[in-house]
């Protein structure tokens, strides 16, 4: 796999807005078969920051209708990474 198929996207939502106002935690969506170790290695060749840890959650899909049919969502993997103490977070992610 490569490195930019583990690292889907940033999330932006009101949540990581809050988590990040540390300076240090990133919250990515990322492929739902990575792993930490991967989406370490991801984060810390394509950003340039070295990582203390990644913490992973499976986010399940919703049931979504319209009309009388149903549909379902898919599932996907989010990762919150903490950089180590000192790292600076990158700066085309600071405004985000």
């Amino acid at each position: 796999m490569r490195l930019t198929d583990v690292i889907r996207r940033p999330l932006i939502t009101e949540k990581t807005s809050i988590q990040r106002e540390d300076g240090r935690t990133i919250v990515f969506h990322v492929a739902r078969d990575a792993n930490k170790v991967d989406i370490k290695h991801a984060i810390e060749q394509l950003l340039g920051a070295k990582v203390e840890t990644v913490r992973t959650s499976i986010a399940h899909g919703k049931v979504k209708r319209q009309g009388r049919f149903a549909g379902r969502r898919s599932d996907w993997k989010k990762a919150v990474v903490k950089l180590r103490e000192g790292e600076k977070m990158p700066e085309f992610l600071e405004g985000a």
